[in-house]
């Protein structure tokens, strides 16, 4: 169930289901999704599925991840990309496969620690962590070509916005409960635009570390 044909199969449902990008479907086929779930639940890892992580959390589904990262690539290629919410890492990874720099913040220090020892064993080198309070970015590493946040808020939190670059993108849910849609705020000579795209779930964004 971890094949590279079962990661294959995967790749065409995403693919049928509006994913464009072969770098993104590439990255999805290339990243050993496995790997960043318990072994129970391996089998079930090439799923188009959201998949539990422990502590309340989840790994967000093939085409979420496919998705939110094409979204993100939409003007053109990155260099430095801020994640919030690493989690398990997954989204991390795939990010990594695409952009020669990723900065990732988590607040939990489980995760946090978790994702520093897997990419450890994985030899992904160019992504950076921290814990801390994702809502306030990472300032001292700023300004980011793209900003991708794997939690719903209300409201776009003004320190990542002001952590964008000029031509820059922040992708992210917006809402609470089952009421969210995915935006994404372009920065540029007008100011912040903000265009709405599909529904979505996410956990919700937390202040604060743990």
């Amino acid at each position: 169930m971890t094949s590279r044909r079962t990661r294959a199969r995967l790749v065409e449902r995403l693919r049928a289901q509006g994913i464009k990008s072969e770098m993104v479907l590439r990255a999805i086929y290339e990243v050993p999704r496995h790997l960043f779930v318990e072994e129970a639940l391996a089998s079930r890892a090439y799923e188009d599925s959201a998949l539990p992580i422990g502590y309340g959390q989840t790994l967000s589904q093939p085409w979420t991840v496919a998705h939110m990262t094409e979204v993100l690539l939409a003007g053109g290629p990155l260099q430095r990309v801020l994640e919030i919410g690493t989690g398990s890492g997954y989204q991390t990874a795939v990010l990594a496969a695409l952009v020669p720099y990723v900065y990732s913040i988590e607040r939990l220090a489980f995760f946090h620690q978790q994702a520093q020892a897997r990419f450890r064993e994985m030899g992904l080198t160019r992504i950076v962590l921290r814990h801390g309070d994702g809502a306030q970015g990472w300032p001292e590493k700023a300004p980011f070509d793209g900003i991708l946040v794997t939690a719903a808020a209300g409201f776009a939190p003004e320190a990542l916005i002001a952590q964008l670059q000029p031509g820059g993108r922040l992708v992210m849910p917006l809402g609470e409960g089952r009421q969210q849609r995915l935006v994404v705020f372009r920065r540029d000579a007008q100011g912040v635009q903000m265009e709405t795209l599909t529904e979505c779930c996410f956990v919700p964004l937390l202040s604060g570390v743990c």
